[in-house]
């Protein structure tokens, strides 16, 4: 096994999470299990592709949980892992600093906002 050296332990967290899309997959997942269609769905500017491929890299951290039902037509549905649901915290502070970041460069956080799930619990929440 080769050794890995990072100069700053938030280089290992990134090579976890890090990227465009891993956070945002993480957060729906938060909400329950999810079909890989209700990803799709609720992250429309992601490609099959780099959903297929960003599932699988979380898959083989254990971060993310890929359950495949035995039945026909085929299912499968992805769950945060325990280890996954450690990033929680992370992830809350993301969102609510990534908010106070809207208001201070937009001032209406509405008008950049999609209407999605998480956001009205954003919303419900302050």
């Amino acid at each position: 096994m080769i050794k890995k050296k990072y100069n700053i332990s938030v280089e290992a967290t990134l090579e976890v999470i890090g990227g465009k899309w891993k956070c945002v997959i993480l957060c729906h997942l938060t909400r329950g299990k999810k079909r890989t269609s209700d990803l799709k769905r609720n992250m429309p500017n992601i490609t099959q592709k780099m959903l297929t491929q960003q599932l699988r890299e979380l898959e083989q951290d254990g971060i993310v949980r890929r359950i495949v039902y035995n039945q026909v037509p085929p299912k499968v549905e992805y769950e945060l892992t325990e280890y996954g649901w450690s990033l929680k915290p992370i992830l809350d502070a993301l969102c609510a600093w990534g908010e106070k970041h809207i208001i201070r460069e937009y001032g209406d956080k509405f008008a950049v906002l999609e209407d999605n799930v998480l956001n009205h619990d954003a919303q419900e929440v302050r």
